[in-house]
């Protein structure tokens, strides 16, 4: 079984930049490539349907949504079993809480089924 938890969220004003970290756990003899598997980020808004910010294959290729291709990052530090959201210019509109998720049994995410979940971290911009 693998667990999530994600760190780094904060307050920031609008234009700054914060680092999300999401750290994987647990049980990878089971998964793809013993942990190098499809992860990535997600964020909710109260009154908004969730959205996909960001996701990385094992191969280390990633998708970005529109609204945020140009400022975020998405990376991975495999031997550490780890995610980052490098995140860049951020405006008002980026406040939500940050999730972090992963399918271990696949590389690609074009086809992921996503859990688990980490527990959230808040990232909130003021203007």
């Amino acid at each position: 079984q693998v667990q999530l938890a994600e760190s780094g969220g904060g307050s920031v004003q609008s234009g700054g930049s914060l680092k999300l970290s999401c750290a994987a756990s647990g049980d990878f003899s089971s998964t793809f490539s013993a942990g190098r598997f499809c992860m990535g980020w997600f964020r909710q808004t109260p009154g908004k349907e969730g959205e996909r910010v960001a996701t990385i294959d094992s191969d280390s290729t990633s998708t970005y949504s529109e609204s945020v291709k140009g400022r975020f990052t998405i990376s991975r530090d495999d031997a550490k079993h780890t995610i980052f959201l490098q995140m860049n210019d951020l405006k008002p509109e980026d406040t939500a809480i940050y999730y972090c998720a992963a399918d271990p049994f696949r590389g690609r995410c074009v086809k992921a089924s996503f859990d688990p979940w980490g527990q959230g971290t808040q990232v909130t911009v003021s203007s």
